[in-house]
């Protein structure tokens, strides 16, 4: 492969007395004219290199036909009327309907027609209590810089300003009078992308009334937090304030809105745990927390001293992590076992009245609506079982299909199992591996190894349009549930950050190796992917075992874990990471797994398509930039090392659909071409 010169500087960094050279420092400018060109002939490379793939426009055609059926949300209701998202098919942008009883659906909101290309997206969407007013928020070119229009819902007319520059923010409303809403001081121009967005603040915006004249209610100078968001009780009589400085534990507040002038009470004074108001019933409150319960409890508090020390248990931590939410009077405790879920329904004094009967083993999603309603809607899907809608009653505890996709799968056809397996200190890992049924396992399949493990987030089984795709080749398909994930809780969580981050790439590399021995697979057909935290996984595995895996897929990687921190949103992240300038011991084991720093001239990397987006504002473009740059200067095999920076696009979210297909038409060829499969129509 002939790549594009990539020029280097003479830029080092000391810790601790160590230095450090950054030689492409200055890609991490994003916007300066030898990085736009720098990009523009990387992309020229990576399309020739596709383009010459004879069956990459075979996949596209499949992944379309596909893609091509209706797709629902779950509806949620809003004053007279039912909302729900639908796409026709192929549309760039799902649509927004609403309907009343009895009547045909109407279009709603179309974000198709925001914008020629169909790339500036609804990001968010809040009603007033009574239905009649929302406010609507746009991602333009999937960043996560939104507007706020504030709409009438009767007739669609504009109430007021746009709000511009907001963040991280959900929309609360109080009364049609006007709704919170948290965002941080724009950066410096020249930096608006990439920019360090320190503090967040919680603002109150007044209908009728310049954006420059909101009030601020909490953050800023006098509580600088790096995360912000509000919500009011369904009453509206408390306002709710959650504050963290980063991706894990928060402070907790409220404020009596029934009273006038009354103070913001803090309720958690400190950051060690995960806490949240659920609901409450006049002044008694429902809290969700793991605080001496890392799998998560629900008590109960009066708002009039809501201090932990006069929590009353209601529903007890159990062996499986708790998801809470509220509809219809009632409480849902939605729990992940072993990866799936399983769903009680209790009343509100915290007596089991149900256990909802899923249709199979796998994710189940929602529950949640207003308190009047006698029933509610939720989501089931597994990788064998494409997302279908029920409706499920609050009364009875029974459960209805509502919507069932017109997908092109036969699920008779493939098999979905659990294993477990042992990682390298023998912590036991689940792992749920999907395949066509009568698969040989006589370690000549192609097989899709993804994996996360981070931030206490869960993989839980999901139905995949794109994944048919590989699985209809027979290729084998293999999701591990890696430590530093939030499948078996706080523990399991902290198990994988810090200065205990290499668990996690040990139980994807022993996942690796299960398949290789099991004759699922085998190296010269395996294929690594993961996004984000994923994207560092891929980078970091690959760069510590490049012999274990033909293909890697790393997608918006946070791949410089020594600067990671010092752009957007970056050091909200020092929960599960560290920085390298908390001590000598954090920046060794940093440096010694950072992607960018841990590949070494001379080995055979995996055949690699790095990607990311220009507009990803939240895990910069520069990380995967230096480490495409550092990996095609390091590659000792023939191996090709690709970069794909997609335009007018951010970190995933908002992409169109056609972008979409576009982009895992590129991955699906390069990983069947580079196994030797080849794709058979």
């Amino acid at each position: 492969m002939k790549y594009p010169q990539t020029k280097t500087d003479n830029v080092k960094d000391t810790y601790f007395g160590t230095v450090v050279d950054d030689p492409y420092r200055w890609l991490e400018d994003d916007r300066s004219a030898d990085t736009k060109a720098w990009v523009t002939a990387q992309n020229e490379v990576t399309r020739n290199y596709l383009a010459q793939i004879p069956f990459k426009n075979d996949i596209k055609q499949r992944l379309t036909k596909l893609m091509n059926y209706e797709k629902y949300s779950q509806p949620f209701k809003e004053g007279a009327y039912t909302y729900f998202y639908k796409n026709s098919g192929l549309q760039n942008q799902s649509v927004l309907y609403r309907q009343k009883e009895g009547e045909e659906a109407e279009i709603f909101l179309d974000p198709n027609t925001f914008s020629k290309d169909a790339t500036t997206s609804l990001a968010g969407i809040n009603f007033s209590k009574d239905g009649s007013l929302l406010a609507y928020q746009l991602s333009e070119g999937g960043s996560d810089w939104t507007k706020v229009v504030v709409m009438r819902a009767s007739d669609k007319s504009i109430v007021g300003d746009t709000l511009v520059d907001v963040k991280f923010s959900g929309i609360a409303w109080q009364g049609n009078g006007g709704f919170y809403y948290s965002s941080y001081d724009k950066p410096a121009e020249g930096s608006q992308l990439s920019g360090l967005t320190q503090y967040h603040k919680l603002y109150f915006h007044q209908l009728g009334t310049a954006q420059k004249q909101d009030q601020l209610v909490f953050g800023g100078d006098k509580t600088p937090r790096r995360y912000i968001g509000a919500g009011l009780t369904e009453d509206e009589r408390y306002l709710i304030i959650s504050a963290a400085n980063s991706t894990s534990g928060n402070e907790l507040y409220i404020k009596d809105l029934s009273v006038p002038n009354s103070p913001i009470v803090s309720v958690v004074d400190n950051f060690d745990q995960n806490h949240s108001i659920i609901d409450n019933i006049g002044t008694k409150l429902y809290i969700y927390t793991n605080l001496n319960a890392p799998n998560g409890k629900i008590v109960t508090v009066d708002a009039s001293d809501p201090k932990p020390e006069h929590w009353a248990t209601l529903i007890k931590e159990t062996e499986n992590v708790l998801n809470p939410s509220t509809g219809g009077g009632k409480l849902f405790a939605n729990y992940i076992k072993d990866a799936v879920s399983l769903v009680l329904q209790y009343d509100m004094g915290g007596k089991l009245e149900h256990e909802i009967k899923l249709p199979g083993i796998g994710t189940a999603t929602g529950f949640g609506s207003k308190r009047e309603e006698k029933e509610l809607f939720y989501m089931f899907t597994s990788y064998v079982y494409p997302t279908t809608i029920f409706k499920y009653s609050v009364a009875t505890g029974k459960s209805e299909v509502y919507k069932k996709p017109g997908v092109d799968f036969d699920p008779s056809k493939y098999e979905s199992k659990q294993v477990f397996y042992a990682s390298k200190d023998g912590t036991k890992v689940p792992m749920i591996i999907t395949y066509k049924k009568g698969l040989i396992l006589n370690g000549k399949n192609p097989a899709l190894l993804y994996g996360y493990g981070g931030f206490n987030i869960s993989l839980t089984p999901a139905f995949s349009t794109s994944v048919v795709v590989l699985l209809e080749q027979g290729a084998v398909y293999a999701v591990p549930n890696l430590r530093g994930g939030g499948e078996y809780g706080e523990k399991w969580h902290i198990a994988g950050t810090k200065m205990q981050k290499q668990n996690v790439f040990d139980d994807f590399i022993a996942a690796a190796e299960y398949l290789i021995k099991s004759k699922y697979t085998s190296s010269d057909k395996l294929a690594i992917m993961g996004g984000s935290n994923g994207g560092l996984l891929v980078g970091a595995t690959m760069a510590q075992r490049p012999d274990l895996f033909k293909v890697a897929l790393p997608a918006v990687g946070v791949m410089d874990m020594l600067r990671y921190h010092k752009f957007t949103a970056g050091a909200g992240w020092s929960f599960d990471y560290g920085t390298s300038e908390d001590s000598k011991e954090m920046f060794e084991y940093l440096h010694r797994y950072s992607p960018v720093h841990a590949l070494k001239p001379g080995v055979k990397y995996p055949a690699t398509l790095v990607s990311t987006a220009d507009h990803d504002d939240r895990v910069v473009p520069a990380h995967s930039f230096k480490f495409a740059a550092t990996l095609q200067k390091d590659q000792g095999g023939d191996a090709p090392v690709l970069i794909s920076i997609q335009t007018n696009a951010g970190h995933g979210a908002g992409k169109p659909t056609d972008k979409a297909i576009e982009e895992t038409a590129d991955k699906w060829a390069f990983l069947l071409y580079n196994t030797g499969l080849g794709y058979q129509k």
